[in-house]
């Protein structure tokens, strides 16, 4: 189901550091984070998204994150802007 909806989302950002940046703006309806991710890139994304109040969507893999986004490469964190 997750991964459906990445898939069908029409606005969205990949990577870590946009992600973040996304996050402090205020921009943000979802963020998806790979399990599979060093927690030491995940921890800073899934402690932003809470302060702001965004729901977290965990997946089980960041291969299956990327391939979601329409991208080659794996994908550690995907935001769904409004």
């Amino acid at each position: 189901m997750s991964y459906e909806k990445v898939l069908q989302a029409s606005n969205l950002i990949v990577g870590t550091k946009q992600t973040v940046r996304a996050l402090k703006s205020g921009h943000v309806k979802e963020v998806f984070v790979a399990l599979d991710a060093d927690p030491r890139i995940t921890d800073n994304i899934i402690f932003i998204a809470n302060e702001m109040d965004v729901p977290i969507i965990k997946v089980d893999s960041m291969k299956k994150l990327g391939k979601a986004c329409g991208i080659d490469v794996r994908a550690t964190t995907v935001a769904i802007i409004q």
